[in-house]
């Protein structure tokens, strides 16, 4: 299944997307919450597939609606970084021996298709197409074993970030938190349509048509079932919770001369079988 979060006529609500049609859940499974987070944390996608594998209706065109971020709020968004070894590289440090993690909050998001806001302060702009998995139940002190059972399904993000603001500091956060800067949809595709772990997949990010990065989750240096047994060490992950697992090279900064996202731009991360997350870029007014 393929699930987003839109809104029709100002109302948020959830859907199923086929093709370019989208069935509102609350028309197909009205007795499931009106949130993925609440849905994953009610048990409910078992239930909603059942309604869809009979579902007749041919729901509204994308034409219709308006995306939101994927979770408008989520509980935690954890994000990794340099765990590319190439990005690492690229960047002057030496591949990670234990995850380099820090947090976005939930005011940085913006959907597919919105703008990401340049802000006035800084035009240092960088651009790093992701792949994010979302948790489908509550976990704490996970396996490798059973690590992958507790991902409800996989999206697209563009972790856009401020380099000067983010070496201003020893700690990343103000840099890749500025508000209108992490793109996150369109849809969640859950795990069951994709390979084990998003084995073998191929990520790739464009400004402009032009390619930037282009990157096989193959070279992740933690890979999804690893990164949940270490975070679950620490923390209790509950459903609806946001893992960004880090961005392959070919960043802006790290080219000569480096290379910023400015007001205009179109910049696109995609991902077979997960999707495409486009976005052009605005200054703050």
């Amino acid at each position: 299944m393929r699930l987003i979060t839109f809104s029709l006529h100002g109302i948020e609500q959830v859907g199923v997307r086929r093709g370019d049609r989208i069935v509102p859940v609350a028309s197909v499974a009205p007795q499931l919450p009106g949130s993925i987070v609440q849905i994953l944390a009610a048990g409910g996608l078992s239930t909603l597939a059942g309604k869809m594998a009979s579902c007749r209706d041919t729901g509204l065109a994308l034409a219709e609606i308006e995306f939101r971020p994927l979770i408008p709020r989520p509980g935690k968004i954890i994000c990794i970084g340099r765990n590319y070894a190439a990005h690492a590289a690229e960047g002057g440090a030496n591949t990670p021996t234990f995850p380099e993690i820090f947090y976005r909050g939930a005011t940085s998001l913006v959907a597919h298709n919105a703008p990401i806001i340049r802000p006035r302060c800084s035009d240092k702009l960088d651009f790093e197409g992701e792949i994010a998995f979302v948790i489908g139940q509550t976990c704490r002190h996970a396996s490798d074993d059973n690590a992958l059972d507790f991902v409800a399904g996989y999206s697209l993000f563009n972790d856009a970030t401020l380099r000067d603001y983010q070496r201003f500091s020893t700690q990343w956060t103000i840099g890749k938190n500025f508000d209108g800067t992490g793109a996150f949809g369109p849809e969640l595709v859950t795990a069951d349509e994709l390979p084990e772990g998003i084995a073998g997949i191929t990520l790739t990010t464009t400004l402009n048509g032009e390619q930037m990065q282009h990157g096989r989750t193959d070279d992740l240096v933690f890979p999804v079932r690893r990164l949940i047994t270490i975070l679950s060490e620490c923390m209790t992950l509950e459903p609806g919770d946001v893992v960004v697992t880090g961005t392959p090279s070919g960043v802006g900064s790290a080219r000569k001369p480096p290379l910023w996202m400015k007001a205009g731009d179109t910049i696109e991360v995609e991902v077979a079988g997960i999707g495409r997350l486009c976005n052009v870029v605005r200054d703050e007014p």
